[in-house]
């Protein structure tokens, strides 16, 4: 990281791992910008089925992505507001069904271009908490501190499909697992910045974890690195 630059903790990981909540968290704590890169491409791939275009057109995509109008809205101790176009789709963007076509248009390396100056947009004082499947190893490869958050299908499979159902959705468990897997196969095998940590990145495995224990354990290396510690100076 070059001095000019503000601090970057990039927290990467497959789907239901828990990087969101806990980068959310992270950033509520510390003061900080927060970015949830996969919403972005969940907005894309909603986006391109409210205008009719095919999730394999690359061209039309990334063309949709340079002029995607969007906003977070972010209220303390709740999850940020999430609008496209002026309609609020925080919830719609959370569904299987919007997971499996952002993971389609995210394997596209004109989509990826398109939105990879975007996300570094995000970098601004005081810092950044990004989580996604690339943000350690592509969009911010000199942050300060990466975590590889991860866990075990069956765990992740279980956390999504308890959240769709707080949240009122219809979901089936079964099913939940099958895209999980699918996802994770397509996200580590594809040709564009597959899912992967980065080779300086700390790996949390959270399969027995509470999510407190995860938020200690990152905290712990902030401060290992002196990232709480600058940020209290600040």
């Amino acid at each position: 990281m070059s001095e000019q630059a503000f601090p970057v903790l990039t927290i990467d990981g497959p789907g239901g791992s828990g990087k969101g909540t806990i980068a959310q968290k992270v950033a509520e704590h510390l003061g900080w910008h927060f970015l949830d890169s996969g919403a972005l491409y969940r907005l894309l791939a909603l986006a391109a089925i409210n205008h009719s275009v095919a999730l394999d057109n690359e061209e039309s995509l990334a063309i949709l992505a340079a002029h995607l109008d969007i906003e977070f809205i972010v209220i303390a101790g709740q999850e940020p507001k999430v609008m496209l176009e002026g309609i609020d789709v925080s919830l719609d963007i959370r569904l299987p069904e919007a997971g499996e076509a952002a993971s389609k248009v995210a394997a596209l390396p004109s989509v990826r271009d398109a939105l990879l100056s975007r996300q570094r947009e995000f970098q601004k004082a005081p810092g950044l908490v990004a989580d996604g499947r690339d943000m350690g190893t592509v969009v911010f490869p000199e942050a300060t501190l990466k975590v590889y958050l991860t866990a075990s299908v069956e765990e992740r499979a279980q956390r999504r499909y308890k959240q769709l159902k707080e949240k009122g959705q219809n979901v089936n468990l079964s099913t939940l697992l099958d895209d999980i897997q699918a996802r994770d196969d397509r996200d580590m095998n594809r040709a564009v910045a597959p899912l992967r940590p980065a080779e300086d990145a700390e790996i949390i495995d959270s399969s027995h974890m509470s999510i407190d224990e995860v938020f200690d354990n990152v905290l712990v290396l902030l401060d290992n690195c002196g990232m709480i510690a600058a940020n209290r100076r600040n």
